[in-house]
């Protein structure tokens, strides 16, 4: 049977063996050299060791654009097959980046946090058509009524980041403080009208599963997605708290053209504490496969609850979206399906993608602000995976 829980699963455990002695020896560069790592990596699954070279190359180009660190991981069938660091996780302490880095990894917060909304959807306790007052009694009411599958399909009208929040250094105590940011606003435009993208509306969800699930939001991450799938080295990114095996944070002035060469300095310092639900979560490239992985079977979600997730929402005239509840809905330069997000921090940027057709997941995850890679580098890294599953 696949296994989506690495920490029970010994061939996942062998092939990330060196990432793990490395976090186990607290990041120091002569702990487990990041060739013996992969070595251990290509001994465990020798049936995707061409894949995984050429992978690697792809990898080691994007990385070369220059990121500073990342981090690379894979996974077929529920099972990770490979998972490398590139780089330095921090520049000034020569800390190499690796497969147990965490990285912030943006708005990938969002499909972790349907994860949770789906399952409380299960259980009945939430309704996504009912208006978000039902969970959510002090937030103002609008122009019109939104829902929360309105809110998870960026369909409510809700402002995104406007100004200068992006770099917001407030701590909020709460979701609800979270909320005082945009609560008081008007609506873009009337509900269902338009696709607004809008990391605020997610902090409205938050608030509304606290609602519904009577506890706090973080504690409901905790319990209900992360311990369940194994997610051991995914948290929230707390400011203030000593996280282990944590990246510093990057940016840079890219060169002409996007290309390499700009020069990177430490990012500024950001609190993401106002908005966990849609950007401000650590994580690794193991947990966010394994994560992406659950969404293949009947483990972990229901079919129809899966439908939710995957089926893009509709403006009101009938126009596709091609975003579902906190995932991208869309296929690949190769015509084939994927579900997937992008994600952009402070000192982060990151792809997640699931392949459904083929079982294959990718994540990629830098610590550098607006890094030069997108969808189409991650197309390149999962391709040999996609041949194998085609063969």
């Amino acid at each position: 049977m696949k296994c989506w829980k690495a920490i029970q699963c010994g061939g996942v455990l062998l092939a990330v063996a060196g990432y793990w002695a490395v976090a186990q020896q607290g990041y120091t560069a002569a702990a487990v050299p990041q060739a013996a790592a992969a070595s251990a990596a290509l001994r465990s699954h020798a049936r995707f060791a061409a894949a995984i070279e050429e992978s690697r190359s792809v990898a080691q180009e994007i990385q070369q654009r220059g990121i500073p660190g990342m981090a690379v991981g894979v996974a077929v069938e529920g099972e990770i097959v490979w998972a490398e660091g590139f780089g330095r996780a921090d520049l000034e302490h020569n800390v190499p980046a690796t497969a147990a880095t965490r990285f912030r990894i943006g708005s990938i917060s969002k499909p972790l946090t349907a994860a949770a909304l789906a399952l409380l959807v299960e259980e009945g306790k939430l309704d996504v058509d009912a208006p978000v007052q039902q969970y959510v009694a002090g937030f103002p009411v609008k122009e019109k009524p939104i829902s929360t599958r309105m809110l998870a399909g960026h369909l409510a009208g809700i402002r995104h980041y406007k100004g200068d929040e992006f770099l917001n250094a407030k701590a909020c105590a709460s979701v609800g403080e979270g909320l005082a940011i945009f609560a008081p606003d008007p609506l873009l435009h009337p509900p269902l009208t338009k696709y607004a993208y809008s990391s605020y509306g997610w902090n409205l969800i938050s608030a509304v599963l606290e609602g519904a699930a009577k506890q706090e939001f973080l504690a409901l991450m905790d319990e209900r997605v992360f311990r369940r799938l194994g997610m051991s080295r995914t948290t929230a990114d707390w400011n203030g708290r000593i996280i282990e095996g944590r990246t510093r944070f990057y940016s840079a002035r890219q060169a002409a053209g996007g290309a390499a060469g700009g020069v990177v300095s430490n990012g500024p310092y950001v609190d993401n504490s106002c908005k966990w639900a849609g950007g401000g979560f650590l994580s690794t490239v193991e947990d966010l496969v394994r994560f992406a992985s659950a969404h293949l079977g009947d483990g972990f979600l229901k079919p129809k609850t899966r439908e939710l997730l995957f089926t893009s929402q509709h403006t009101a005239d009938g126009a596709a979206t091609g975003y579902g509840v906190g995932w991208q809905i869309g296929k690949d330069s190769a015509g084939r399906l994927t579900y997937s997000h992008g994600g952009g921090s402070i000192g982060g940027t990151s792809q997640l993608m699931l392949w459904p057709e083929q079982r294959v997941a990718v994540a990629v995850l830098s610590n550098l602000t607006s890094a030069p890679y997108r969808a189409a580098d991650v197309y390149r890294i999962a391709e040999p995976y996609l041949k194998r599953s085609a063969q």
